[in-house]
């Protein structure tokens, strides 16, 4: 399945986080959502990705936005990883990669000539209705967590992610160096 394209609805998923809590999409309704993917916890790219998301989060409190984490990993690797480095947003198991699979961020990855199925690193930006995905490609490993902002008229998203593809360079130079 190909990565879920801006204005497409987004789809539900019920996961349980590190406290073994389920959070469903439709819970957030009505405000900004980050649902991002990473592959595993605790590895240095995924662990700068949570750590951006985790110093970005006073930027995202006048917009009320939710920052959800999503792997494969278990409710117990991620109470691990929340609890080394202090991150304070929900981190969401998807052990059948279900919602990874829905979100088009389930893919075949290449590594020291082996192929396998993992997720790609990907971060979805959606505002207003949660159910209703303005989806934004980003990677805060590399855009350092940016907040998104909206506007009420427009219910847009505007963020210094830039948008990448699966093989995309990621930031402008620009954007890197905010």
């Amino acid at each position: 399945m190909p990565l879920i394209e801006p204005g497409r609805k987004a789809p539900a998923f019920a996961l349980k986080d590190q406290s073994g809590k389920t959070h469903r999409l439709s819970q957030y309704t009505g405000r900004p959502v980050i649902l991002y993917f990473y592959p595993k916890d605790d590895t240095p790219g995924c662990t700068k990705e949570a750590c951006a998301f985790q110093a970005g989060r006073p930027k995202f409190k006048p917009s009320k936005a939710a920052v959800l984490g999503v792997s494969i990993l278990d409710e117990a690797s991620k109470a691990r990883f929340a609890k080394k480095y202090g991150l304070g947003f929900p981190l969401l198991s998807d052990p059948d990669h279900e919602a990874a699979e829905k979100y088009g961020v389930w893919q075949e990855k290449s590594q020291y000539g082996r192929t396998y199925m993992g997720i790609v690193r990907r971060s979805l930006v959606g505002v207003g209705r949660a159910d209703l995905m303005s989806a934004q490609m980003c990677s805060a490993a590399r855009g350092s967590g940016q907040a998104p902002t909206s506007t009420a008229k427009t219910n847009t998203v505007r963020s210094s992610c830039q948008p990448s593809t699966p093989s995309g360079p990621g930031p402008s130079a620009a954007a890197r160096s905010r």
